[in-house]
């Protein structure tokens, strides 16, 4: 072992310590290690930098446009409340929910795919007095299955791909995948149906949760006559600023004022409606002309108007809110809304609003204002995962079958090879623009930089290990370690290795680092790569005991209410169905 290599595999750890404890944004931190890789010399910055101009990595930025299409289409959500409609059994509900996903999966981005039913399947389950977390972990997973079937189901397949084309092979076949993908689906989905329900909890969904204890998280002052400050703003009036509560909305006869600025002038009758510690509202009803209101019967629908709605939303892995309180953040002018509350591993987070600062995975319960649409899709800090007011589908529909057909072209062409994956997509993209499917301006706000730049920096990582000759080292001692008990033992150390490595990270991070290492014990272990590639994507991709190694777990995680060990205690199960299945088929077609 060589200094370099000490070097190397100390500054990964690391960087991998940085990942687990979200010491910033993971895209900062794997850029960060990247460039210290290249400042001392260890690769040229063209071996680097090359993960920019990877293939895999360019067809995934051109597939977040594709998904930004049937996003914009409602095809999905509109076709997927008609089937849950007609369910009668919360199985047969479970079923219609996890089939179709797990197809539509296969050939879309399944983030979005996810963000867009959850709410569909919360005010389902609401409806029909069910609770949302019997179908959001099995939302989740199934959009993680049906993703392993095909190249372009999840950004991992792809980042595999584009590994597999730099160590000049040819790569991965549209349908190659399916040979292990199919086989875990279908016997996933069937755990999903009739055995999970058992192991998932029964929580009420965080609207329920608040609507029944509203008091504690809003209080009321009412300005009286004598109020000093009558016809002033809110600024001058010291309602700005305020020690552990926050003014959310004003309520001033029928209409309602929020989200509320420095400049919104008080006046007599107004009510004032705070968010945060009832300490701090027991010192400010001491003021003159403020009166409690100790018998308020506000409730959260109470704060709704017709330019005002309630958002939930899910801070994303890549947000830069974090690291910075949501008030440094400035997230009312920025996004056009209040936060009431935010909610964190399934507890509400105390202290004023204002001083907390949101972590990935948190869920922040918001008065929207009417520009909180548009600005929250030109930003990927957060998913929108509760549309509380029942907004209307986007009519579409024609748009998204032409769409449609002309993916489904696409695919056929990259199925008979006549087409790379990368030629059809930037072909789709082509298509989608020139007809106006969508505009130069939304394909731009669709593509996700800081997920493009932690998947390009994590290669340029990757090539580092591989580089240096840590790859192969490490390789030698999985080799000399493990050859004794057989290939099978290899190849499960391998799974469970990259397994655990997504579990605490993120799944394309996990992908690139373990597959150098595992390409390198293929050689020596007489193992075929392609085969050991389908089982690194496999592993990276079956995030199913955490809610921080795969984008969907975490966007279900709190509009299910749901706790860490509800991951655990649900996809165990099906981390071992995976494993097995995909373990033994590569060993018996490819070793």
């Amino acid at each position: 072992m060589t200094s370099e290599m000490i070097i190397v595999m100390v500054t990964v750890l690391l960087m991998l310590i940085g990942l687990l404890f979200e010491i910033t944004r993971p895209d900062l931190i794997v850029v960060g290690t990247l460039f210290v890789f290249i400042l001392m010399g260890f690769v040229s910055p063209e071996q680097g930098l090359a993960g920019f101009s990877n293939p895999g990595m360019l067809t995934i930025a051109l597939l977040f446009i594709v998904a930004k299409v049937f996003e914009n289409s409602g095809l999905i959500e509109r076709y997927m409340k008609r089937f849950l409609e007609k369910s009668n059994t919360s199985t047969s509900a479970l079923a219609r929910i996890v089939v179709p996903v797990s197809g539509v999966s296969a050939f879309l981005n399944n983030t979005p795919i996810v963000v867009t039913l959850t709410p569909i399947i919360q005010n389902w389950a609401t409806k029909h007095n069910l609770s949302p977390s019997k179908f959001l972990i099995p939302l989740s997973y199934a959009a993680i299955m049906g993703g392993t079937v095909t190249l372009m189901g999840t950004s991992t397949n792809l980042v595999i791909h584009g590994l597999l084309l730099d160590f000049n092979t040819s790569g991965l076949s549209f349908f190659q995948l399916a040979l292990v993908g199919v086989p875990v689906t279908l016997v996933g989905l069937l755990y999903l149906i009739f055995f999970s329900p058992k192991r998932l909890p029964n929580h009420p969904s965080l609207k329920a949760r608040m609507d029944e204890n509203t008091k504690d998280y809003l209080s009321e002052l009412i300005v009286l006559s004598d109020f000093p400050y009558i016809n002033h703003s809110v600024e001058e009036a010291g309602l700005r600023n305020l020690e552990g509560i926050y003014l959310i909305e004003i309520i001033r006869g029928a209409e309602k004022i929020s989200p509320v600025t420095r400049k919104t002038v008080l006046q007599e009758g107004d009510r004032l409606i705070f968010t945060g510690k009832m300490t701090t509202m027991a010192d400010l009803q001491k003021r003159k002309g403020l009166q409690f209101d100790t018998g308020t019967d506000l409730t959260l629908d109470d704060l709704k108007n017709g330019k005002t709605k309630l958002q939930e939303i899910v801070i994303s892995h890549q947000s830069t809110l974090m690291g910075k309180t949501i008030k440094a953040n400035r997230f009312r002018n920025v996004y056009d809304a209040a936060v009431i509350a935010v909610h964190r591993n399934n507890e509400r987070v105390q202290g004023k609003v204002g001083d907390i600062a949101p972590k990935a995975g948190d869920v922040l319960l918001l008065i929207a204002g009417e520009e909180f649409e548009k600005k929250s899709n030109e930003q990927h800090d957060f998913y929108v995962t509760s549309h509380m007011d029942s907004q209307p589908f986007h009519e579409n529909e024609t748009k998204g079958w032409c769409a449609l057909a002309i993916l489904g072209v696409m695919i056929l062409l990259v199925t008979l090879q006549v087409l790379s994956i990368f030629k059809a997509m930037a072909l789709t993209v082509g298509l989608f623009l020139i007809t106006n499917m969508i505009t130069i301006k939304e394909a731009k706000s669709a593509l996700q930089f800081q997920v493009l730049l932690l998947i390009a920096s994590a290669i340029g990582i990757g090539n580092v290990i591989i580089e240096t000759g840590t790859a192969k080292w490490i390789a030698n001692q999985f080799i000399s370690q493990l050859e004794p008990l057989g290939t099978l033992a290899i190849l499960l150390a391998i799974y469970i290795l990259t397994n655990v490595f997504t579990e605490l990270i993120t799944n394309n991070a996990a992908a690139v680092i373990m597959f150098p290492i595992a390409y390198e014990v293929a050689k020596d272990a007489n193992i075929e790569p392609i085969g050991m590639a389908m089982m690194v994507a496999m592993a990276a991709s079956a995030s199913f005991l955490s809610p921080i190694g795969y984008q969907t777990n975490l966007i279900v995680y709190g509009p299910g209410g749901y706790k860490f060990k509800d991951y655990t205690l649900t996809g165990l199960p099906l981390t071992i169905i995976a494993m097995v299945i995909t373990v033994g088929i590569v060993y018996y077609q490819f070793a």
